[in-house]
Formats: structure tokens, C-alpha cells, sequence
């Protein structure tokens, strides 16, 4: 089913819109392996930049990490003002520090308006854009953080070394 994996208008999209190589990542905030890849998927986009586009969704593993859903939610929040890649980009990098106070002061650093944050945040509008991530990654079969589709195939192969960045430019 993951040849059938589409990009939709409410997904986050960063880079080239028409790029040649499209990578998706279902990823949760307090997975140390999706810090990990944040960093090599940084990389990439660093390096190939116009060819990539990368798109994320949310796929919070509450059953195993107490702060990922209140993560997800924040970066959500921070989207509906135009801050999203700088809410999740804190996020990953501040992984152990996700508690709301810590969240709060993540979205004043970025400059949010917060009465407006704290309103999102406990909005059925962003707990739903949460959700729906999390029902398509169901759907799609994905099960553990992160897992990566390029240009809509399910990548089976380790995106932790230099053989991912073959890859990658192989498709270029």
C-alpha cells in the first residue's frame, strides 16, 4: 500500500515543491531515533537541497513516550502562526526537555503569540491534524518512529549511514 503514500495540502512541506526526491517521515518528538534522524535528514536536505522535499507528519508513540503527543500538539499550535519547521526543529533538538513549561518557553522564543498558542493547543483543530497523521501512518501499516517513505515507497534500508546518502543522490 505505500506506493499509494500521497503528500495532502494540510502536511508540512519543506523545500523544493517540485524536487525529484520527495522523503516523508512519520516521526515522534521524544523518539531518540527520530533525533537522529532529524539531524541526518538536516543533512540531506543541506546538501541536496532544491532536489529534496521533505514532508512530516506526526506519529506520537504515547504508549511510550509520556511527552510526544503534547510535542506533536505544539508544533501543531505553532504551525497556525507560520512556525512550525521552527517549533519542531526546537523540539528535536531540546528532545529531553518536553514538558509544557518547557514547551511554553519554546513558543515564546519563537515568537509566538502565546494566548493564541495555549488556545490551539487545546483546540480540537489541532488535536485532529494530530490524529489524522497518526490514522495514516495506521493506515500505511508504519509501527515504530521513525519510518521514512521516498517518493511514496516505504525505505527498508538504514538511513543511519552513508549508504542512505547514496541513495538519496542516486535518485537525483
Amino acid at each position: 500500500m505505500s506506493a499509494n503514500l500521497k503528500i495532502n495540502k494540510k502536511d508540512h512541506i519543506k523545500g523544493n515543491e517540485n524536487a525529484s526526491v520527495e522523503i516523508l517521515e512519520y516521526a515522534d518528538y521524544q523518539c531518540p531515533y527520530c533525533r537522529d534522524a532529524y539531524f541526518i535528514l538536516k543533512k540531506l536536505q543541506n546538501e541536496f537541497g532544491q532536489d529534496i522535499k521533505f514532508v512530516f507528519r506526526n506519529f506520537p508513540l504515547t504508549e511510550l513516550h509520556q511527552y510526544a503527543l503534547h510535542a506533536a500538539l505544539a508544533a501543531e499550535s505553532a504551525a497556525l502562526q507560520g512556525k512550525f519547521w521552527e517549533m519542531h526543529d526546537i523540539l528535536l533538538e531540546q528532545q529531553e526537555n518536553l514538558q509544557d513549561e518547557d514547551i511554553l518557553k519554546y513558543a515564546q522564543e519563537i515568537g509566538l503569540d502565546i494566548t493564541k498558542f495555549k488556545h490551539d493547543f487545546e483546540s480540537d483543530e489541532v488535536f485532529n491534524k494530530v490524529e489524522a497523521d497518526f490514522e495514516s501512518a495506521e493506515e500505511y501499516g508504519v509501527n515504530a518512529t521513525p519510518t521514512i517513505y521516498i517518493n511514496g515507497e516505504k525505505y527498508k534500508g538504514d538511513w543511519m549511514n552513508a549508504g542512505f546518502f547514496r541513495y538519496i543522490k542516486s535518485l537525483i
